[in-house]
Formats: C-alpha cells, structure tokens, sequence
C-alpha cells in the first residue's frame, strides 16, 4: 500500500516560500490571491489494512513528518490492488 501526505504551513503561519512565490507570480502578469508552498511526502507501506495503514501514517506525522503545531496534513492512501498468483 502506498501513501501521500502533503505537508503544509497553516493559514496564519507566516509562510516566506509562499510569499515569494506569490509575489513572483504577480510580476509575471498572474493573478494570485495567495500561494502556500509545503512538501509532498511518498510512502511505501507494508501494511495491508487500509485503517491500520491511515493510523500509522498519522502517527508518522504527528512523531516526525509535521510539525503539528504549525503545519497541517493530508493523507491520501493508495490500495494496490491484489494480484493473484498463477
């Protein structure tokens, strides 16, 4: 099983990637209300059950992957599927 979490500074965080990025948009013509910049982590899972699966990843997040305090996170799971063998 495979897993997705995407980390990210919380609104009301001051997040100086972000803002630059924004204001980098703005000088190329584009129209941004706000940019967030945050990081994407792939996991390679062993587990089988996607419950038991999403609680380990969410405590993967809260011991080491985010910073609870002033980040946020989503996690999205992905069940291969079964392959039978011959």
């Amino acid at each position: 099983m495979k897993a997705t979490v995407l980390v990210r500074p919380k609104h009301g965080i001051l997040d100086p990637q972000g803002q630059a990025v924004e204001e980098s948009l703005r000088h190329l013509g584009f129209s941004v209300a706000e940019a967030r910049v945050g990081r994407i982590v792939d996991l390679e899972l062993d587990a089988a059950d996607p419950v038991q699966a999403r609680a380990e990843v969410e405590r993967m997040c809260d011991q080491l992957l985010a910073n609870p305090l002033i980040e946020s996170y989503e996690i999205e799971l992905h069940v291969q599927p079964e392959v039978e063998a011959p």
